[in-house]
């Protein structure tokens, strides 16, 4: 099986909730890539694959999970000089707050 021809580092989120927020710091410009598990099967074959994120300027960047699975983080050097150091923090989605109701 094909392995993608560039270094990345991968992380496993397991199963996260919608809304939840995803802090990668990183050392140097890198791609960072929040991906579905399918999505990362696919990307590991070197298939294509659908991701939300792109290139990080700037540390620390956060991507909020769009909906309730299992996420997978991606730091990759793919069209930059080298794998920068990174790392993943998971913030709490804020909790679903109830509106009084009119009495």
């Amino acid at each position: 099986m094909p392995k993608p021809n560039f270094r990345f580092t991968h992380y496993d989120l397991k199963e996260q909730r919608a809304g939840t927020i995803i802090e990668v710091s990183l050392n140097a410009v890198n791609n960072v890539r929040l991906m579905t598990a399918p999505n990362f099967q696919r990307f590991t074959e070197v298939l294509d694959f659908k991701y939300i994120g792109g290139v990080a300027r700037k540390s620390p960047i956060k991507i909020a999970v769009p909906e309730s699975g299992h996420w997978h983080v991606i730091v990759d050097m793919e069209g930059h000089h080298g794998l920068a150091e990174s790392s993943v923090k998971v913030i709490a989605a804020p909790a679903n707050q109830k509106t009084p109701r009119a009495s």
